[in-house]
């Protein structure tokens, strides 16, 4: 028969620190301590499987009853109480523990078993009726508010007005007796509010109590926090039943709670506070303010030692910094827990690095215990830490970051409050291609729509800008220059923060700072002053001894490629053209070719873009010396590039030489009806075959320019949206023709790869065909993930959240790869496509490049490399180096 109960106390223990799934970690972790010979007090774990199972059918068994029932006879054994008994009772505390940590997210009752009698066994035992009393007045509060719903904060008032009816200020000076009669009208408060007298009899306590734990898994903070951290929702919690050990037993006793380092830098110091005279929750609930850890060297010197001597034993044990809550009883020390201990990145990896040094992990190890998501947090400024504004709403954090700046509701503001030298936040219901230059004049982007891998999400990531899209509590009034969240209004020049961390946005101009690893990667500070950054340098440099997947950045302009070089990019997967048709003339001669009425005309307006494209593709050619350039082809379908009424389009008409109906009549003859799916990619360059020649022409321009510089240029160049092989090869003919014509008049050779975007389900289930004549595939798996799910990414936000809510999807597809239904097509076209080219190179470029688990993904099948924004680089990087660590 499988067990569900296990036992520990005196010096031995049913479980071990390798039963966290089963037992949780406070359970195993109680476990192990107590066969270490810490000072544990003794009890017993009810497995995290029967809250599974109470979840989802209700009801207790008749043998977890009974098993419970045995291991209460034996705590009474080994403690010498009894469960109950008036004149020497039992008492106990029941606590949750899941298998991964959940500071504070689920309930705990301490003092169980106390009720009119066992009160005064407990006060003759001892020999203090105050404690007694104390005792008695927290276990009525507590179990009231965790397991009969009566509200916390009216105990509070009733204690308060006890403090000022009796004259003292704190609650360690009330008297016996006024404990004694806060006791009574805690009661009555209990029948007042739930038409029920408190339970006295501490078997129907214990019940309630355990089921009031099981319970507390499904409580909204418990739930999101599980959410934001990435914990399963099908873990559940396990149950500690605990002797109880009293640090409110007068001054030679105290509680605390300590780290073995500081969880805020990570230095190697003993880190916390305790208080005397007090239980556990005094110092986490705020109730008391605690006192430093040094000064219980005075106060409490045994037990002090004692605790100095036990932390350093359990990190050398758990070989990680630890977290552990004591209670000294009467001089006595006692471990009330240890677990890993929560620590901001910058203390994560100091304390990670001195672990290598101090012998106690080896690097793999190091490299193992950052988190690839944490890095964020030193690379991207931050709200300053003295900062107590409240937010006026929330969105999606696509992008993470702080920044400042006036709200502006137009591109072109945006762009002429910037060069006036004003920093500017874009505020837009959503971004287009057309608002590019708006994006790129702003210190950060707002939307009141999109998801996560929406325009303005990817080309802020990708330009590493702080973004909130989504924000659907806003209500934008382009008309009005102006957006109101509630009752709150903002118009255009008011001040506005971001944290593109969280998804806050707050009124005002809030300090930020700017993260030391990003200092100095911007030679704004030298890396011999700044620690943090040859932390991080040292770790990404073990990572990279162990990855096999090479990461490349997703960039557009020779500056994001000299930032993506500087996180350590090993090359460019992913240069998006069109991007580059958005600043100053060659909107303008971009129109010109759109509007164009024949051949001729088109080829003269893209004469103009030639030498401005040969520019940008040279200056990146040169910030990835040595390094391979995946450049898309034009992919969007033209007309984003034209204006859709207002001034504009009278400028742009007269500009053109065009009457306004002339130009609208284009215009609409453009527009299509679903244009994800309709002219754009390779169907540009088949209809307009001189589009793909002066791009083909103005990358092996730039190559051979760049060569003649002595730079290694690696060009490889992509045709999107490619849903057959004749497509494929059609575009091909013509790259090739360019490249021959282009190298024949300058007389160099540049070795260069021709491939294709696999952006499509067809494109994927003929992969065998496509790698015929392809040198290289990359997966586009936002499109893939669109076209595979038939969702529209920056619609899809108004439900999506609903749906990961309701567990109808385990996450976004649109953040994590789906790995049943996209990661299937991926596989397939792996195969298949090297089964027909072994040598077929194959990367991925979508946003899921930069996603911890889909790199994890893309490890596993094989591919050569992932590609991300410059900002997520690291993260890759890190990513990449688990999954062959776990592989």
């Amino acid at each position: 028969m499988t067990r569900s109960v296990y036992f520990f106390g005196n010096g031995t223990a049913d479980g071990t620190r390798e039963m966290k799934s089963l037992l949780g970690g406070k359970g195993a972790n109680l476990a192990e301590m107590t066969n270490l010979g810490v000072p544990v007090p003794p009890g017993f774990t009810i497995a995290a499987d029967q809250c599974v199972a109470y979840l989802e059918h209700g009801g207790i068994s008749d043998t977890l009853r009974s098993e419970v029932e045995a291991a209460l006879v034996r705590l009474e054994t080994v403690s010498g109480k009894r469960f109950g008994d008036p004149a020497n009772p039992l008492l106990v505390s029941v606590r949750s523990g899941a298998a991964v940590s959940m500071p504070g997210m689920m309930e705990t009752i301490l003092n169980l078993g106390l009720n009119d009698e066992t009160v005064e066994g407990l006060a003759a035992a001892s020999g203090n009726a105050r404690f007694a009393f104390d005792s008695y007045r927290r276990f009525v509060q507590m179990y009231a508010d965790v397991v009969l719903g009566v509200n916390i904060h009216r105990f509070e008032q009733l204690l308060a007005t006890k403090r000022l009816t009796t004259g003292v200020s704190s609650d360690a000076e009330l008297s016996a007796e006024a404990l004694r009669t806060l006791v009574t009208e805690y009661q009555q408060l209990v029948r007042a509010a739930t038409g029920a007298d408190f339970p006295s009899d501490p078997q129907v306590q214990l019940w309630g109590a355990i089921e009031a734990v099981w319970k507390s898994w499904t409580l909204k903070k418990a739930v999101d926090y599980r959410k934001v951290n990435g914990i399963p929702h099908t873990l559940g919690t396990g149950v500690n039943i605990v002797s109880m050990v009293f640090g409110n037993r007068g001054s030679d006793s105290g509680t605390g709670v300590a780290f073995t380092r500081d969880p805020s830098t990570g230095e190697r110091r003993f880190y916390g506070e305790f208080l005397v005279n007090a239980q556990g929750e005094d110092v986490v609930a705020g109730i008391r303010t605690p006192l430093h850890i040094d000064e219980m060297a005075t106060q409490l010197p045994g037990a002090y030692e004692a605790l100095l001597e036990t932390q350093g034993r359990l990190e050398r044990h758990f070989r990680d910094m630890q977290d552990i809550e004591f209670t000294v009883e009467r001089g006595t020390l006692y471990l009330l827990q240890t677990r890993t201990g929560k620590r901001t990145t910058a203390a994560a990896l100091r304390i990670a690095l001195d672990m290598v040094e101090e012998g106690l992990i080896s690097e793999r190890e190091a490299v193992l215990r950052l988190q690839p998501n944490q890095l964020d947090q030193l690379l991207h400024r931050v709200i300053a830490s003295t900062s107590q504004a409240t937010p006026i709403a929330v969105g999606l954090p696509a992008s993470p970051g702080a920044a400042s700046g006036v709200a502006v509701f137009d591109p072109d503001v945006a762009e002429r409050r910037h060069h006036q030298g004003e920093q500017v936040i874009l505020v837009r219901e959503e971004t287009t291609p057309e608002d590019f230059h708006g994006i790129v004049a702003a210190r950060a982007v707002l939307t009141a729509r999109g998801g996560m891998t929406s325009h303005a999400a990817v080309v802020a990531r990708g330009m590493g800008k702080c973004a909130i899209v989504g924000c659907t509590a806003m209500d934008i009034l382009s008309d009005q220059r102006s957006m109101r969240v509630g009752e709150v209004v903002v118009t255009e020049g008011d001040w506005l923060t971001l944290d593109g961390g969280t998804g806050r946005v707050f009124l005002g101009d809030l300090p930020t700072q700017p993260s030391e690893v990003m200092r100095v990667i911007n030679g704004l500070q030298p890396a011999s002053e700044a620690p943090t950054y040859r932390g991080f340098a040292t770790l990404m440099g073990w990572a990279d001894t162990h990855r096999r997947l090479k990461v490349r950045a997703n960039a557009d302009t020779p500056r994001d490629a000299r930032v993506a070089r500087n996180f350590g990019a090993e090359g460019i997967g992913l240069c998006r053209t069109e991007h580059m048709f958005f600043e100053g003339d060659r909107i303008t001669a971009m129109r010109e070719m759109i509007v164009a009425r024949d051949e001729g005309g088109r080829r003269r307006a893209l004469e103009k873009l030639l030498p401005m494209q040969r520019t940008d593709f040279e200056g990146i050619f040169e910030a990835m010396d040595g390094h391979p350039v995946t450049i898309r082809l034009l992919d969007p379908p033209l007309h984003e590039f034209l204006p859709h009424g207002g001034e504009e389009s009278s400028l742009l008409a007269a500009s053109l030489n065009l009457s306004r109906p002339e130009l609208s009549r284009i215009v609409s003859a453009l527009r299509e009806t679903n244009p994800m799916l309709g002219h754009r990619g390779c169907r540009l360059g088949i209809v307009y075959p001189e589009i793909t020649e002066m791009q083909a022409r103005a990358i092996f321009e730039a190559a051979v320019r760049a060569c003649r510089r002595g730079i290694e240029v690696l060009p490889e160049i992509m045709v999107p949206l490619v849903s057959d092989v004749t497509e494929f090869r059609h575009q091909r003919a013509i790259i090739e023709r360019a490249a021959d014509q282009v190298m024949g008049v300058m007389g160099e050779r540049v070795p260069y790869l021709v491939g294709t975007m696999i952006e499509l389900p067809r494109a994927a289930l003929t992969a065998d065909e496509i790698a015929a004549e392809a040198d290289f595939f990359s997966f586009g798996t936002n499109d893939l993930t669109q076209t595979t799910f038939g969702l529209s990414r920056d619609d899809a936000g108004r439900f999506l959240p609903q749906y990961v809510e309701g567990g109808i999807f385990p996450d976004d597809p649109f953040q994590v790869l789906d790995a049943k239904g996209v990661g299937k097509l991926v596989t397939w076209a792996v195969r298949d496509g090297r089964e027909t080219k072994p040598s077929l190179k194959v990367g991925i470029c979508g946003e899921h490049g930069g996603e911890p688990r889909s790199v994890a993904f893309c490890h596993t099948v094989g591919l050569d490399y992932v590609s991300c924004s410059p900002f997520r680089v690291p993260v890759a990087r890190l990513a990449a180096a688990h999954a062959a660590l776990h592989d």
